[in-house]
């Protein structure tokens, strides 16, 4: 058997756990820079604000009805992510973080384990030990698993907040409550496809010919629905290192002149290459890109982007650095304001798989003066910084609305009279 564990309203349970006034009272949280709303209270959802709504556009109701606007407090759900991780960890040996508020747990072995009230003592806990509220469905597969979460989720109080959908009966009751446009990995495209041959439940398409799924859906679409027949297809999945990675900003304000964007593009080909050495990789190209803010009507509009490949792979803030400005000086222009810039690193592999170049190769000195500054920078939490770096200036995203750290900084833990 297979459990899905979602926590309820992540980002808004997050603020209200610390912060009980804000309890049945609508919370909305916001994307970076405060732009859009990514996650929502239910009582934000009954006042019909849409995910992904601007927060300029919604601003009127939102203080028509007393919404409460947070910025996203990356670090505080970051970290009660990881203790509800934890937790779910000494229930099962086999845990998929699937998001920062989802995890799959596979229960293979429990058979003579009450998997009904082993899933209520982990909810339960979960709550007492961080106050985050959770939902749990349970099934034969990764995809009914998904199906018996949403029924728990929206019937709490007949579920308690958990439902176990097990047997022929449960499971296509619960299949044709499914639209299929809810169904996970059914896209809006794959939704209009289906619905134009009458296929409108997860019911209706789990009797589908599995041939004419593997013709018209490929295989991920013959897997998804084996998964949906019961037949489970979608196994523990492991992290895996990233095939491309990227830090890209919009800026505060516009830059027009070359010395700040070298600065800028410096900073976030360093901030690359300190992801890349976490993953013991190695990138062969780094790819830069500028744009103008297209919402200035008035000014004149640019935007261009440069793959640079690099002499050899490397994982060096000296090199990707290096590569990063000569390709930011191919495609600069003056008499523009940048607003969006960003480095991407790709053509990555594994360092332990890294094909030496007989002539041209990374200076050794650079792998151990990049461990040492790595190391430094997690004792002392990032204190070391490069040259070309703007020594006194910290990237900082517009949070006007941020709420307090409180688990992960000291001067914002809560204190106690």
């Amino acid at each position: 058997m297979v459990a899905l564990v979602d926590c309820n309203n992540f980002y808004a349970s997050c603020e209200r756990v610390f912060n009980l006034s804000l309890n049945n009272k609508p919370i909305v949280v916001l994307s970076n820079n405060d732009g859009c709303v990514v996650a929502r209270s239910n009582e934000s959802k009954a006042l019909n604000i849409p995910m992904g709504a601007s927060a300029f556009q919604y601003k009127d109701l939102f203080e028509k009805n007393n919404v409460n606007v947070f910025s996203s407090n990356y670090a505080l759900y970051g970290d009660l992510s990881a203790r509800v991780m934890n937790i779910i960890s000494n229930f099962s040996p086999d845990v998929e973080v699937y998001s920062i508020d989802e995890a799959f747990i596979f229960f293979d072995g429990f058979e003579n384990i009450d998997l009904q009230n082993h899933c209520k003592k982990l909810k339960n806990q979960i709550f007492k030990w961080t106050g985050i509220p959770v939902s749990i469905g349970i099934s034969k597969t990764k995809a009914l698993a998904k199906i018996a979460n949403k029924i728990a989720k929206k019937y709490p109080e007949q579920t308690q907040g958990v439902y176990l959908m097990e047997g022929k009966e449960k499971q296509t009751k619960g299949l044709k409550w499914t639209r299929i446009e809810d169904v996970w990995g059914i896209g809006s495209r794959y939704a209009a496809r289906l619905k134009n041959i009458k296929v409108n439940t997860a019911y209706e398409f789990t009797q589908l010919n599995r041939t004419y799924v593997r013709k018209e859906f490929s295989v991920v679409g013959l897997r998804l629905l084996q998964e949906l027949q019961g037949i489970r297809t979608l196994e523990i999945e492991h992290p895996k290192n990233k095939k491309a990675i990227a830090t890209t900003r919009s800026q505060k304000n516009d830059i027009y002149e070359l010395e700040k964007l070298e600065e800028r593009i410096a900073t976030y080909a360093i901030s690359c290459a300190e992801k890349l050495r976490k993953q013991k990789s190695v990138a062969h190209i780094v790819y830069v890109f500028v744009k103008t803010n297209r919402f200035k009507e008035n000014q004149p509009q640019y935007r261009n982007a440069i793959s640079f490949t690099m002499p050899y792979a490397t994982s060096s803030s000296i090199t990707i650095t290096k590569c990063a400005k000569m390709a930011l000086k191919s495609i600069f222009k003056e008499g523009y304001g940048y607003k969006k810039i960003g480095v991407i690193l790709m053509g990555i592999v594994p360092e332990n798989k890294l094909q030496l170049n007989l002539f041209r190769n990374e200076n050794p000195k650079h792998k151990k003066l990049m461990q040492v500054i790595d190391q430094l920078n997690i004792s002392e939490n990032g204190k070391i910084k490069f040259g070309s770096e703007d020594l006194g200036r910290k990237w900082k995203m517009r949070q006007e609305k941020l709420s307090p750290k409180y688990t992960t900084q000291w001067s914002d833990i809560l204190v106690v009279k």
